[in-house]
């Protein structure tokens, strides 16, 4: 039995999409690495199984390309009569969708995803009809090859040299019941294509001198692979979320990095990366925030947010995790993502206090079950350059100390005059009281304080002899001990407590302004209105001045009257214009041009590069924490997608 509460938000998106499955039709894709694969071939047969098995199939769209074996296995299926429109003086052939919708089979074929409709269609593209149906609750078969997938349009366009104009959005694929890969060995897809079963004539020949090249259907295969057995991986943790499956399924290597703000972690991270990439694994890199971690100084949690950040530009996905032992943490974000293997560094402190506090080490590898743990070395790097970060200065504790102080002499106060009316050991919940008010106020050091300053109170004023620290009952000694333990305790608690409301009060505050700038960004009617909500919104969110840069039509930025907040000077555009041109992230708290006042995002989408966000934050370097940098990159993607 799992000691994990259950998530009911789990449970109701697992609920809301069993509803929705059930409501709709189901989609199995054909995949191909290229054309001539066998993906039509295979749907037909396909189809003709279901056919022997008495379930309703018809033909919605099918293209054979004079190919003689697609063609005999059309025989012996109902095929639903094309549309006919004129485009340009020619006459062209399309699905007809509401008389697909009108005849209504349990299942429908329609071939070749990432078609493009003919003009005057409901639908630009073939998809959208595909989604439809499958909307309308009928279950779909079609065929697609991995090169129109928007994702890897970029990749196939760099591998193969063509571009390729017509594509199908991942998301297409994503709700898919099954995606069924079709496979053929370079080599006899080039013979298919020589004895021109894939096309014929002089199409052939240049097909074989520029697409299908072996070197091309090498690496599209690769891609068709890799995207399936990310599908089955999909599939499988939907599966395991579903059933709450509690264990492990090491089918696939994934390693999980358990790092923290020491001067090792940098080279722990590096030394993960290599083994990874030689077990060619997916890995994450996590930090647990636990309450002696928020009290680290602020320098040393900006050195784990740096950790954080290399760890992204190394290639790996990064977690923030929240819990009061690094352990139990770690073993839960583990099981969660199905990790195979952990890696941690080597301790660079005394034996004595693993003996003492407990090591995390010890109690991972006691946890882990059937999960690998793999200590290598994490000492800081001889020669690496001491951390510099330029951080606003924290408020002083002095106010949280002087509270205790005061706290303790109005307890004091009230015990005496309460005095005659009470025994001495009910005096105790007066200065408990205070303890807890210090400690849900200041936090653990300033309610530590209160903890002593009132079990001597206590002590001198209500304890004969008073007026001494002398005690003449010797039952008062375990009196003060239980007092003091029950102090230290309750502040203890009440602190973390208060630390762990502050941190969700802040995601909760991160989500609802998200909501807000999206809702904005929505209704704005203007590119003017666009820029002004935007830059508004994160001014807002992040305490910092903020910007949106656009470009000019011959690709310059402008800053749009924005002088007075000094967007204006020639270094400070010289950086948003490098952003802009090379789509990266620069400026302040980055590795890229660091000196800048500013730090600068692109404002991009899957198809342009739009403009460049400038924020100064007014907190320093806080742009360090991944979990701010995500959300201001939420919002720059926001911004971009409006402005689209």
């Amino acid at each position: 039995m799992s000691e994990e509460r259950p998530d009911p938000e789990t449970f109701l998106a697992l609920a809301h999409e069993e509803e929705e499955q059930a409501r709709r039709g189901k989609l199995k894709v054909f995949l191909g690495a290229a054309a001539g694969v066998g993906k039509t071939f295979a749907m037909l047969e396909a189809a003709h199984e279901l056919q022997r098995a008495g379930i309703d199939v018809v033909v919605g769209w099918l293209d054979t390309h004079g190919r003689k074996e697609t063609e005999a296995l059309l025989e012996g299926l109902e095929r639903l009569p094309a549309r006919h429109l004129e485009h340009r003086g020619v006459g062209l052939a399309e699905l007809d969708l509401d008389a697909a919708l009108r005849r209504r089979p349990a299942v429908i074929l329609v071939d070749e995803l990432a078609h493009t409709n003919v003009p005057g269609s409901r639908h630009a593209k073939r998809w959208q009809d595909v989604d439809e149906l499958v909307a309308a609750g009928i279950d779909v078969y079609t065929t697609v090859n991995v090169q129109h997938l928007e994702s890897v349009r970029d990749l196939v366009g760099q591998v193969t040299g063509v571009v390729v104009r017509e594509t199908v959005p991942d998301s297409v694929l994503d709700p898919a019941a099954q995606i069924e890969l079709v496979d053929l060995p370079p080599e006899e897809l080039l013979e298919r294509l020589r004895q021109g079963k894939v096309y014929t004539g002089d199409l052939a020949q240049r097909a074989v001198r520029s697409f299908f090249r072996p070197g091309n259907l090498i690496a599209l295969r690769e891609l068709a692979l890799r995207i399936t057995a990310s599908r089955v991986e999909d599939q499988m943790e939907r599966y395991r979320r579903r059933h709450r499956v509690a264990g492990t399924w090491p089918v696939a290597e994934r390693l999980l990095v358990a790092v923290s703000s020491g001067p090792g972690a940098p080279r722990l991270v590096r030394a993960a990366r290599r083994l990874a990439e030689r077990l060619r694994a997916e890995w994450v890199v996590a930090y647990v925030e636990t309450p002696a971690e928020l009290r680290r100084p602020r320098a040393e949690r900006a050195r784990a947010w740096q950790t954080l950040r290399l760890a992204e530009t190394l290639g790996a996905r990064t977690e923030t995790l929240s819990g009061s032992k690094v352990a139990e943490a770690i073993l839960a974000c583990a099981r969660r993502l199905n990790v195979s293997k952990i890696v941690v560094g080597k301790p660079s402190h005394s034996r004595l206090k693993d003996l003492l506090l407990g090591s995390v080490r010890d109690e991972l590898e006691r946890g882990s079950g059937e999960i690998d743990i793999y200590v290598i070395s994490g000492e800081a790097e001889e020669g690496s350059p001491p951390l510099e970060l330029r951080l606003a200065t924290t408020a002083p504790a002095g106010r949280g100390y002087l509270a205790a102080l005061l706290v303790t002499a109005l307890a004091t106060a009230v015990c005496s005059f309460a005095r005659p009316s009470f025994e001495p050991a009910n005096l105790v919940m007066v200065y408990l009281l205070g303890v807890v008010w210090v400690a849900s106020r200041h936090g653990r050091r300033p309610s530590i304080l209160a903890s002593v300053l009132a079990v001597a109170s206590f002590d001198f004023f209500f304890v004969a002899p008073a007026g001494t620290f002398a005690v003449a009952d010797t039952q008062y000694l375990l009196t003060f001990g239980v007092m003091l333990l029950t102090a230290v305790l309750i502040s203890t608690l009440t602190a973390r407590l208060r630390q762990q409301a502050a941190a969700a009060r802040e995601r909760e505050q991160r989500t609802a302004a998200l909501y807000a700038a999206s809702r904005d960004l929505v209704a704005a009617r203007s590119t003017a209105e666009i820029v002004r909500t935007g830059a508004e919104h994160v001014s807002a969110v992040f305490a910092s001045q903020a910007v949106v840069l656009l470009p000019s039509p011959g690709g310059r930025l402008s800053t749009q009257g924005e002088e007075a907040l000094g967007w204006n000077e020639p270094r400070e555009l010289a950086v948003a214009q490098w952003v802009y041109d090379h789509g990266r992230m620069a400026g302040r708290s980055t590795d890229t041009l660091p000196g800048a006042q500013a730090l600068y995002l692109p404002l991009r989408t899957s198809s342009a590069r739009l403009g460049v966000l400038g924020v100064v934050p007014a907190e320093g370097d806080r742009f360090l924490a991944p979990d701010q940098l995500h959300l201001l990159e939420a919002f720059a993607n926001q911004i971009a997608l409006a402005l689209e």
